[in-house]
């Protein structure tokens, strides 16, 4: 799997949810940006489990993402962010980045791996990006594919 290209498909993937009318629309990054325009979605840290399956087959990787709401109204930005963690509907991440699944039988990510899946939510709190607060969560995102850098 390429990490890079991986990364970039899942804020595509991302940049599907519909916000709810009024609010801005989320912008989504495959990279840690330096700065960020709120609601905003990107991987942030990542591992990979290397050789699951005998000569290079299969790599695992989980990927820790975070979403990052502003703060005008810290009561608002919570209601969005809470929105957003839902587990389906239109607003919802897992919802939206589970989608680029792609039909049974055909890969992930539009070919750049054989599955994904978000597993879970952590970390509901204020966090700090360059210098600035912003109400957030992480999501992880276990993704596997195959070992060298075919899909």
């Amino acid at each position: 799997m390429r990490m890079s290209a991986v990364r970039d498909a899942i804020a595509d993937a991302a940049r599907q949810v519909v916000m709810p009318a009024g609010t801005a629309k989320l912008t989504c990054t495959g990279y840690v940006p330096d700065a960020i325009v709120a609601p905003h979605f990107f991987p942030a840290e990542y591992s990979i489990d290397f050789d699951k399956t005998m000569g290079r087959g299969l790599d695992e990787a989980e990927i820790t993402c975070r979403v990052l709401v502003g703060r005008a109204d810290d009561r608002a930005a919570q209601a969005i962010l809470d929105g957003l963690l839902d587990g389906s509907g239109p607003s919802s991440l897992k919802a939206a980045i589970e989608a680029a699944r792609g039909a049974p039988g055909q890969y992930a990510l539009g070919g750049l791996a054989h599955d994904l899946r978000l597993t879970r939510m952590q970390g509901y709190r204020w966090y700090e990006h360059q210098g600035v607060q912003y109400v957030g969560a992480e999501l992880i995102i276990r993704v596997i594919g195959q070992g060298d850098t075919g899909p």
